[in-house]
């Protein structure tokens, strides 16, 4: 019945992304699907760290660049704990996230420009969303998709959120890859950080159902500023980040609008009351903008990478999205 609150938090931590959602009024006859999706995502990519691990196999590529377990060469040219076997992880030097070399990731599938661009390995883009540099990074990606993933699932299907979660990581990477050139990137933050624009949006288009509506709007914005925030820290790929957002902002326009009450309740209405639309006005026309634009922004975006272009000439101060000069560390290499 309208009126009731349902509480939708979400957390995003580390450089992923987080999410808190707000309190909102939602009709009781919106159907609660069953989450299904997102913990096979989960399970998905837990899989593949594990495939990963193993054919990373740190012992036998260790003992082939000449470190022996007696050698005195010092921890950081070990592999972190050995008892697990071929599955132990890359001394930290080499991978401080406890994960496999750069090596392996690249051959599952990493996001390389020269390979996407040169060598036509456009699969790339979206192979790179399932595989993570270490168990940090994937411990806090899985723990950000199922406090995010599981609720919107349950609220708007399995359909449209496996898309936004795809088509966000896919946009993510798109935009990566015109501007990071020298280093590969793996992970599923763009398509959390779509989840996380679809957050957003969906707050903006349903704005009528909501209570509390500012504050909502307020701990989105600030999570997603923080969130932003962390990705000009060294070796963050913020560019994915950015363009799983705006993905997953545009897309939730399009797909997660709410049927106006007096649609849900028109065989109730008065005789001569009727409502001819499902949704408002300005739903429609958000959705049709937003349509336009991430047509046009795939077109161009995909052009531009696969001739070659280097987002850093057409735009010389997007380096600072990515990576922000201190005293601490320099930007040149990132």
């Amino acid at each position: 019945m309208p009126g009731e609150d349902i509480e939708s938090r979400a957390e995003k931590n580390n450089h992923t992304a987080a999410a808190a959602g707000g309190r909102y009024a939602a009709d009781d006859r919106d159907r609660n699907w069953v989450s299904w999706l997102i913990p096979v995502f989960v399970a998905a990519n837990v899989v593949m760290f594990v495939v990963e691990m193993y054919l990373n196999n740190c012992p036998k590529h260790i003992n082939n660049r000449g470190f022996r377990s007696g050698d005195d060469g010092g921890d950081g040219d070990k592999c972190v704990a050995r008892f697990l076997g071929r599955f132990s992880f890359q001394p930290l030097r080499e991978n401080p996230l406890f994960g496999p070399s750069s090596a392996t990731l690249e051959r599952l599938g990493a996001l390389n420009w020269t390979k996407v661009v040169h060598q036509h390995q456009g699969w790339r883009l979206i192979s790179c969303i399932w595989l993570h540099a270490g168990i940090i990074h994937l411990l806090a990606n899985m723990l950000s998709l199922v406090f995010i993933g599981i609720r919107l699932e349950q609220h708007f299907g399995f359909v449209r959120i496996g898309f936004i979660y795809l088509l966000s990581g896919f946009g993510g990477s798109v935009l990566s890859s015109l501007f990071i050139r020298n280093r590969i990137s793996v992970g599923a933050s763009g398509a959390l950080f779509g989840l996380l624009g679809a957050m957003l949006s969906e707050l903006i288009t349903n704005w009528s159902i909501y209570t509390n509506k500012v504050a909502a709007l307020l701990t989105l914005l600030v999570i997603v500023v923080i969130n932003l925030a962390l990705g000009i820290l060294p070796h963050v790929d913020n560019f994915a980040h950015i363009g799983g957002f705006l993905t997953g902002f545009l897309l939730g326009f399009m797909l997660l609008p709410r049927p106006q009450f007096g649609w849900i309740e028109r065989h109730n209405l008065p005789v001569g009351v009727r409502v001819n639309s499902k949704y408002k006005a300005f739903q429609y026309v958000l959705g049709l903008i937003s349509l336009i634009l991430l047509i046009a922004g795939f077109c161009v975006g995909l052009v531009m990478l696969f001739r070659g272009v280097n987002g850093y000439e057409r735009c010389r101060w997007c380096r600072y999205a990515s990576c922000v000069p201190t005293s601490k560390w320099k930007c040149d290499e990132y």
